[in-house]
């Protein structure tokens, strides 16, 4: 993911900025979609691993990234606070 792009992009919901998910948490995120435990904003259970997210400054939501784009739809943000 370009640095640049990352330096615009803002949450929809809560204008925080975004990083990208380190591995530590795309691991914690994918053991909660392989035991069915992960929803989107929308209540879609989640089934497919993420390769790539991104993740608000305040760590309170996720975005996927799909083929190096990402998807900054609010429906399918995923809420952390499912993690904890």
């Amino acid at each position: 993911m370009d640095k640049r792009l990352l330096t615009i992009l803002r949450c929809p919901i809560s204008r925080k900025g975004l990083a990208l998910a380190n591995r530590g948490t795309l691991a914690r995120v994918n053991k909660a979609i392989d035991a069915g435990q992960l929803s989107n904003r929308d209540g879609t259970v989640l089934s497919e691993p993420l390769t790539e997210a991104l993740l608000t400054d305040d760590s309170k939501m996720l975005y996927p990234v799909a083929d190096g784009i990402p998807v900054m739809l609010e429906g399918e943000s995923i809420n952390m606070d499912q993690l904890d």
